[in-house]
């Protein structure tokens, strides 16, 4: 039985623990859930369930959740749900020059699991795009042309919350980073979230995985995408060649200034509408 703490389904409690935020609009309720790292008893809690060891920082009980409250049409973003969708078999494995002492060091943090420990993907490259779940809305796949308005969101319209969450980060034994991080923009007439994974592995690849869901409130209307973005480091680290040389490392550490010169891998579109 899991020791982390469910997201509550009403308002965040007055918790000196709990930084996270909330607020309803129109019809829907937005939360987001911050706490602090895991303990060592949640960490093995949470390497029993996903039979791999869990990155370095773990914020197992951080979330954010969208509801539709009339409905019950929930999308909520996890730690655990993202770490279960990173590859166990060990097929997208990448590798580094210090991958053996690193998976060495791994073993011993994962004693709590009896048997032989798998090859997993230790960069925790996950595709998860969220959980969908409650109401009777159904996420179908849909073209270009049904994506999400981006025209709208660049309107100057108040933001009525902002909140950033992290769910967890790993700096893959001084080889790099990967991070998932989850932000929620709230508006008066729509909300914007963006689930971002951020892979940064030195001399190997540089990898961006965002999943966006959008909700246009009066209309129920929601849109999810997905982008995923890759690309060897030699070839990105070329892209920055007009920029200083000092200001290249930080450069490859920032996602956002990554974003952009990344070329698609792939990309999908749904929607649906929450009554």
């Amino acid at each position: 039985m899991t020791t982390f703490q469910p997201p509550p389904t009403g308002p965040i409690p007055t918790s000196s623990r709990d930084l996270g935020k909330s607020h309803t609009q129109l019809g829907w309720r937005i939360s987001t859930h911050k706490f602090p790292i895991c303990n060592a008893t949640e960490i093995n809690t949470m390497t029993s369930e996903l039979g791999i060891a869990p990155p370095e920082m773990i914020f197992g009980n951080n979330s954010v959740r969208i509801v539709h409250v009339a409905s019950g049409f929930t999308v909520s973003f996890t730690a655990q749900d993202a770490l279960d969708a990173v590859d166990k078999t060990g097929a997208t494995m990448l590798k580094v020059a210090y991958s053996e002492e690193w998976q060495r060091m791994r073993e011993k943090l994962s004693e709590e699991i009896k048997d032989v420990i798998r090859p997993f993907d230790w960069s925790y490259s996950s595709s998860w795009k969220g959980r969908v779940e409650g109401g009777t809305a159904v996420l179908k796949e849909v073209g270009p042309d049904q994506g999400i308005p981006y025209e709208k969101l660049r309107r100057p319209d108040p933001i009525l919350l902002f909140d950033e969450v992290v769910l967890y980060e790993d700096e893959l034994a001084d080889n790099g980073i990967a991070v998932m991080s989850v932000k929620v923009r709230v508006m008066p007439e729509r909300l914007l979230v963006l689930q971002r994974f951020f892979l940064r592995l030195d001399g190997v690849v540089v990898r961006i995985r965002d999943t966006r869901v959008y909700v246009e409130f009066a209309t129920g209307e929601v849109v999810r995408e997905y982008v995923s973005k890759e690309a060897k480091y030699e070839d990105v680290k070329k892209k920055f060649a007009m920029h200083p040389q000092d200001d290249i490392p930080s450069l490859l550490r920032d996602p956002n200034q990554l974003v952009d010169v990344l070329p698609i891998i792939e990309t999908t579109r749904e929607r649906t509408m929450a009554k």
